[in-house]
């Protein structure tokens, strides 16, 4: 593998957006559809019917068929998607928050994974895994030149089987097997702490099934430890988004009740609509709201969000509701700009269809479709400046990405400043035969871009950024 296509896997771990997206699990067909274009669907069972007599080699009919719907809804928008049976059960797994596994939060260092935390009461846990040790190997296979996904996909597996991991730690300075027992595992995305007294840090990885419940009792935690709290650090960092209703009971969290948290628009009726603070809004499925118990103080508590070009769709409704509302300050950098909502329509007890059905606008009316939030304070990733953040892919390098109804034109400077950080970060790699160090855990002690945070919280000088400027929409109005 050449170097440019390694920094190009190095950077791919944070790349892809999660769909916000609204739950219809639910078979139905509409009455409203105009006439079927016979010509082509005579065209597709030709060819279909070509396919089965004259290929090379016989072919499974029905993943003929899936294979053709996939491509169908793939020429839609990056993020309209045909689930098949495998499919359909990683994308539950994913809103639901519920996986079969080890139970660690993983990242890569030196090509190897890294235990970035074992889940508490995982298998993981249990069997003494700390945070710091290196996998270098999972069963038989080498863990380096494998990307993350790879990784994770070879250590989930069936409840009760078994997986042998090869750890490394540091601290040690040895290697040993751990044999681990998959099971059912919570995945968390809610993380917090009192970063010293007065000040809390609370992180939201991605908005699941479980995240709002997940979330007040976190909040919950840190005003028992911490009553007379002078600031909040929301980090939405690398926060792929999630589920709609989520998104608006976070951000319901922090403001008056019944203002407006999000609009939708787009084709059918069901897509039209404004969701505002209120339980009614974002209670799914009846029961009790689970913010009923919040401190009143944390409609008024001092708050900074932390964003980053990985933060997106339900994490860009979050920061964008509370910029519009000047309930907080956002920090960091330009976000993704993933503006659409996905409906999950389920055809088949095994088989899906996600499909966007709308765009969204912030408070004020604005689409964030492939431009992102922009910050109030722009900051870099350390204190040297930025490592990775000009090679991110963002919405607007999707192919086929949806516009926010305006003309679409190529930024060439963003594209040349990719470029030459390509170059620079492949010289590194040329130099040092090694990938550039990571970026420090979110949350650390090292994390620059908390300690600005901080500082502006505290009313101290903040570290701009000195290189950073707005992304404009990659679009210009028609003349």
């Amino acid at each position: 593998m050449s170097a440019k296509f390694k920094v190009a896997g190095w950077l791919a771990l944070g790349v892809v957006a999660g769909a916000l997206t609204t739950m219809q699990l639910q078979a139905n067909a509409r009455s409203n559809l105009s006439p079927l274009p016979l010509e082509e669907l005579q065209q597709l069972a030709a060819v279909f019917a070509m396919i089965k007599s004259d290929y090379v080699e016989p072919i499974d009919e029905k993943k003929l068929i899936n294979d053709a719907i996939a491509g169908m809804v793939a020429g839609l928008d990056p993020h309209s998607q045909f689930f098949d049976k495998k499919n359909f059960k990683e994308f539950r797994e994913g809103t639901t928050g519920k996986f079969v596994g080890v139970g660690i939060e993983i990242g890569m260092e030196d090509g190897l994974v890294k235990v970035v935390s074992p889940i508490e009461g995982s298998p993981a846990f249990r069997a003494g895994l700390k945070s710091g040790d290196l996998i270098s190997k999972i069963d038989d296979s080498l863990v380096r030149g494998l990307g993350i996904d790879q990784a994770v996909k070879r250590m989930r597996g069936e409840l009760g089987t078994k997986v042998q991991l090869t750890i490394y730690r540091k601290s040690e300075n040895r290697s040993f097997p751990v044999t681990i027992v998959r099971e059912e595992i919570h995945n968390r995305s809610v993380r917090g702490k009192i970063i010293e007294p007065g000040y809390a840090w609370l992180r939201v990885s991605q908005f699941q099934d479980s995240t709002v419940d997940d979330f007040a009792k976190k909040l919950e935690e840190l005003y028992k430890q911490e009553p007379n709290l002078k600031g909040l650090v929301l980090d939405l960092r690398n926060d792929p988004g999630g589920l709609l209703e989520a998104s608006v009971a976070i951000s319901s969290a922090f403001l008056t009740k019944e203002v407006e948290v999000v609009s939708t628009n787009g084709q059918i009726a069901d897509s039209k609509a404004s969701f505002k603070a209120s339980p009614d809004y974002y209670l799914r499925r009846g029961g009790s709201d689970p913010l009923r118990n919040l401190p009143a103080a944390l409609k008024k508590v001092p708050m900074i969000v932390l964003v980053n070009e990985g933060s997106a769709s339900a994490s860009e409704i979050v920061a964008g509701a509370l910029q519009d509302h000047k309930r907080a300050t956002i920090m960091g950098a330009q976000t993704f700009g993933k503006g659409s909502v996905q409906t999950v329509r389920q055809l088949s007890p095994e088989t899906a269809l996600k499909i966007t059905t709308a765009r969204y606008y912030t408070p004020s009316g604005r689409s964030i479709q492939a431009t992102g939030i922009l910050p109030d304070i722009l900051l870099d990733e350390t204190a040297e400046g930025n490592v990775f953040a000009a090679l991110r892919t963002r919405e607007a390098d999707l192919e086929k990405h949806l516009n926010n109804g305006k003309e679409e034109v190529k930024d060439e400077a963003r594209d040349k400043a990719r470029e030459e950080a390509r170059e620079k970060l492949e010289a590194e790699y040329a130099k040092k035969n090694e990938p550039p160090k990571p970026l420090p855990e979110f949350g650390s002690a090292e994390d620059f871009q908390l300690n600005q945070a901080l500082n502006h919280l505290k009313g101290l000088p903040v570290m701009v950024s000195k290189t950073a400027i707005e992304r404009k929409a990659e679009a210009k109005l028609d003349d």
